[in-house]
């Protein structure tokens, strides 16, 4: 579906053309970095993708979390604040514990992680005070845009090289990309942002089934 990525900079230069791009293959064929990155980049000793995701981040280039159906994927600096706009739903974080729709888990890590970003995810997991729940209230948290990936820090081995996946270096968009970025869709309703954004993908991925992206989104 799209063309075969190389670089970061073509990375980037698709993230902003597509709006939002998964990492890895989806239901939606053709749909991801996966199945266009150049393949010796996907696994082997060149810097890629794995790399990449970190580098844009902290560039500020775009948005990268578990935003896409509890999957990792890139968002445009665009399309984020449509995306916040739908997946709020008109709320604050304040507001919605006000009206007792967030978790306690939820609430836990967020009160932990707004006190202390940014903070590696591996530190606030040993920190948010409880003993289990920590993965999915993090995925509950990035689904609903309240926090992204400042960065990813690597291990270093004893020669000095960088080893391993990486820990997210979790922080939240308010407090990374400003207030007034973040809230610049406010002028629609959710359900405006999500038609938007549906109406945008659907012109960028041809032949996609409607429905299935739609899922996709929610």
């Amino acid at each position: 579906m799209f063309e075969t990525i190389h670089s970061k900079q073509e990375l980037l230069n698709l993230v902003n053309r597509v709006g939002i791009l998964p990492f890895f293959k989806n239901s939606i064929p053709g749909w991801s970095l996966e199945e266009c990155i150049e393949p010796n980049l996907w696994f082997g000793d060149l810097e890629g993708p794995w790399e990449w995701k970190g580098q844009m981040a902290k560039e500020k280039t775009c948005v990268y979390s578990k935003l896409i159906k509890n999957g990792n994927a890139w968002v445009s600096l665009e399309w984020f604040p449509d995306l916040c706009n739908y997946r709020r739903n008109g709320y604050d974080f304040e507001g919605l514990c006000e009206d007792g729709l967030v978790r306690y888990r939820d609430k836990l890590l967020m009160q932990y992680l707004s006190a202390h970003t940014p903070v590696l995810s591996k530190i606030a997991k040993r920190s948010w005070g409880l003993s289990k729940g920590y993965d999915a209230a993090l995925t509950s948290l990035e689904m609903q845009t309240f926090v992204i990936n400042q960065d990813f820090v690597y291990s270093i081995d004893k020669t000095g090289k960088p080893y391993g996946w990486g820990n997210a270096l979790l922080t939240l968009p308010e407090t990374y990309l400003g207030d007034e970025y973040v809230n610049q869709a406010d002028r629609y309703s959710p359900q405006e942002s999500f038609e938007r954004l549906c109406q945008h993908l659907m012109s960028v991925l041809p032949g996609c089934d409607e429905a299935q992206l739609r899922k996709m989104l929610k």
